[in-house]
């Protein structure tokens, strides 16, 4: 969340005690030991001093860091607050992508999904925009292939077969993944998973998905990929609660 340069920055402002330690945390990505985060904190050019008593700091922030076996980390609560208090490089179009992203997670059953969707917000809330884009693009496919095969699978598979004669045919998930993406989003308009518009719109999602996804030259910036979440959002994890 969290760069050593911006850390460095941050920790010269005027700012608590706990905040302090916040930001600290907010650069690791894994549980930290007190030894870590005064080491880190050095490195930013601050001293804890002997008056600081980071455990007590961190007990009392009501839910923004926690304590677990291996350390200290902060917590979804404790990022939200950071970035309240400004600590992101993100625009607030793009913040609140993630905000909305974020609270339709809980709504989300299938636990792959799940786990493509909080990726790919880590992503984004990282500015790992070309990653975002990727990760999110496979959790919307994640959640229209269970669809199609739990609810359309007879009807695909006719579908399939009136364009494609050699097409064998599925009869779960892994078997509508066969079906290349492109195709398989103009199996989902033909059949009514989803409308020609929304269709459209996906397959352009799909090309950005695809350029960000192989090595080249090409650059996308913070509001391409609020963009992009923004109609996965709207068009996929919405619509279809699985």
């Amino acid at each position: 969340m969290l760069s050593k340069a911006d850390l460095k920055q941050w920790l010269h402002k005027e700012l608590k005690q706990l905040d302090r330690l916040l930001l600290i945390l907010a650069t690791f990505d894994t549980p930290t030991k007190l030894a870590g985060i005064r080491e880190r904190a050095v490195e930013a050019g601050l001293k804890i001093g002997k008056t600081w008593n980071p455990s007590a700091s961190l007990s009392k922030s009501k839910g923004l860091a926690i304590h677990v076996p291996e350390g200290w980390e902060i917590t979804e609560s404790g990022k939200a607050y950071l970035r309240n208090l400004g600590v992101t490089s993100l625009s607030p179009a793009a913040m609140q992508v993630a905000t909305d992203l974020r609270a339709h997670l809980d709504k989300i059953i299938n636990p792959n999904t799940r786990t493509f969707v909080e990726e790919a917000i880590k992503c984004h809330e990282s500015a790992l925009y070309r990653s975002a884009i990727v990760m999110s693009w496979l959790a919307a496919v994640d959640v229209l292939h269970r669809v199609v095969a739990g609810e359309y699978l007879a009807v695909f598979n006719v579908s399939a077969k009136s364009v494609d004669a050699k097409w064998k045919d599925a009869v779960n998930e892994d078997g509508v993944g066969r079906m290349g993406e492109e195709k398989f989003l103009e199996r989902c308009a033909a059949i009514g998973v989803l409308g020609k518009n929304q269709k459209d719109e996906l397959l352009k999602g799909l090309k950005l998905r695809n350029g960000c996804g192989h090595p080249n030259s090409l650059k996308v910036g913070p509001n391409a990929v609020a963009n992009h979440i923004e109609i996965l959002l709207l068009n996929v994890f919405e619509p279809f609660q699985v």
